[in-house]
């Protein structure tokens, strides 16, 4: 049985962007803050690769590559030790920025290794732990998403969701901002008779609107004030490698998907919102009960909805791998934008990629140990 191409061997934009990773140069959400408790580690995992992220005793987050120097055993497998990361199988102990620290049995005659692991920048934001997988030197230049409305002593209540979809980033990407799929989400009425308005291409961005009803179905509708809200149309941008939404500033979500491998991602949302309505009144929630009211929404509405989405996408998944040669009829041109700019960031990437190893190639790294010097 054959198995979908590669992104080298891909023949087609459609092929190609089902194989695309994501540049590793951006901020990646990876976990919920109040997820990784002090002294926990967890692995996380962007495109193949796996990273041991910590929490140290004064409570700092740290990210390590998810090795041990000496067996190559994952870190993530060890337990935290005051502020160090501790391999599970000799004890050796490393320092969160990576550095072996501690090892706790003889060292029969040899110098203490001098080794340093792999450390990538951690931030918290949003309730989020991100990560910066690329260059870490560029890291604090390169800009998060930018959300106003959830900070601040008045910031907006969010609760995040996520969900683990076994289908390529793309495929959710495409989901969350092509509204043709209304007939999926039949139930639930999110959005209805979507007609595209406007859809722009410039530069990283991918911006487009539609005329659609929002939030007129199910139990939503009863909750959107829509004598204070237009919410007749919504505008999207997939700002890559981000997505996300806004209906006349009152209601906005944020998508940020974690690519794991070609076939699976971690997806997560931010929905918020500035204000409900009490039903059937003309009176609004307090700010005070937003919170508790989104711990509710997500769970009758919010999940059992993108759990469609993430049904949908899971057997697009099954279906381009077993019809990945045949041709499919896109109608919607801002599916076809999304992925030409997902194609032409990897592209990008894989590019600056081979400079760098053409120019390693060229000018050994002096620093670099010989294996005689790694085996010693």
């Amino acid at each position: 049985m054959k198995t979908p191409p590669t992104f080298a061997e891909a023949r087609n934009r459609r092929q190609k962007v089902r194989a695309a990773g994501l540049d590793p140069n951006h901020w990646y959400a990876v976990e919920h803050d109040h997820a990784v408790k002090k002294g926990q580690v967890v692995e996380v995992k962007f495109w193949k690769r796996s990273v041991a992220l910590f929490r140290a005793a004064d409570g700092s987050l740290h990210a390590l590559e998810d090795r041990c120097a000496h067996r190559q055993m994952k870190l993530s497998l060890g337990i935290v030790v005051d502020q160090s990361l501790v391999c599970q199988y000799h004890g050796w102990g490393y320092d969160g920025s990576g550095r072996l620290a501690h090892i706790p049995h003889e060292l029969f005659g040899k110098k203490f290794p001098q080794c340093k692991l792999r450390e990538y920048p951690v931030r918290v934001r949003y309730g989020l732990v991100w990560i910066f997988f690329g260059d870490a030197a560029r890291a604090a230049a390169v800009p998060m998403p930018e959300i106003p409305e959830l900070e601040g002593p008045d910031r907006w209540a969010c609760v995040p969701v996520d969900f683990t979809v076994h289908a390529h980033h793309s495929m959710i990407i495409d989901n969350v901002s092509d509204f043709t799929h209304a007939y999926l989400h039949r139930k639930y009425k999110p959005f209805g008779d979507a007609k595209l308005t406007k859809l722009e291409a410039v530069g990283d961005r991918v911006t487009l609107s539609y005329d659609t009803v929002i939030g007129g179905g199910g139990l939503t509708r009863h909750f959107v004030d829509r004598k204070r809200i237009d919410a007749s149309a919504i505008e999207l941008c997939y700002e890559y490698p981000y997505q996300w939404s806004s209906t006349d500033d009152q209601i906005k979500h944020w998508c940020l998907v974690l690519p794991i491998d070609e076939r699976t991602t971690r997806a997560f949302f931010l929905f918020y919102f500035k204000s409900f309505r009490v039903p059937f009144t003309p009176l609004r929630f307090p700010r005070a009960l937003m919170t508790p009211l989104l711990h509710v929404a997500n769970r009758v509405h919010i999940v059992p909805l993108l759990a469609e989405d993430r049904w949908a996408c899971e057997a697009e998944q099954a279906g381009y791998e077993r019809h990945f040669e045949q041709p499919i009829f896109e109608l919607n041109p801002a599916v076809n934008a999304f992925q030409a700019l997902t194609v032409r960031k990897w592209e990008e990437h894989l590019a600056r990629e081979a400079a760098t190893r053409g120019r390693r190639d060229v000018v050994p790294l002096a620093h670099e140990p010989t294996a005689d010097a790694a085996d010693a």
